[in-house]
């Protein structure tokens, strides 16, 4: 079977692989070893995940494209623009005393930026704790696309 004539799932999950070993593979590769444009992107996609710590979604979404596409998790549609993005994180914010965004662990592959974090919404009434892969899209500067997904999730 060739792989034009694959299950289209098949294809799917052998591409997500793929491109997880290709990732995979940049492990331990420090910044003097990424290209310039590596670089610049871990350093947009790293003031990124630090400026939810501000609480401004302006300055947040001003490192995004005005077309991007957000997807929350593996589960949820995706989101376009910053009307959006703005619209669903809000009620987490207004509710939030403090957010952090912390990265452990980040890769980068031409406009391919992935970062293992943890993001923690302190709040009184809704407190989470998210662990998580995002995977980032960088293109002339700014995010294109962002899709998280989840690897655990604490309430409370």
């Amino acid at each position: 079977m060739t792989a034009l004539t694959l299950p289209r799932r098949t294809f799917l999950a052998g591409s997500g692989l793929s491109m997880l070993g290709a990732l995979t593979a940049t492990r331990g590769v420090s910044a003097q070893q990424r290209s310039e444009t590596e670089n610049r992107n871990v350093a947009l996609v790293n003031d990124f995940c630090a400026a939810w710590s501000t609480r401004d979604l302006q300055r947040v979404t001003a490192l995004m494209a005005d077309t991007s596409v957000y997807r929350m998790t593996e589960t949820t549609p995706p989101l376009t623009g910053h009307a959006a993005l703005i619209a669903q994180m809000q009620p987490w914010v207004d509710t939030s005393s403090s957010i952090e965004f912390k990265i452990l662990e980040t890769f980068a592959s031409g406009p391919m930026v992935m970062n293992h974090r943890i993001d923690q919404f302190a709040s009184a009434t809704r407190p989470l704790t998210w662990e998580g892969v995002g995977i980032f899209f960088v293109k002339d500067g700014k995010i294109q696309e962002w899709s998280d997904y989840t690897i655990g999730v604490k309430r409370g």
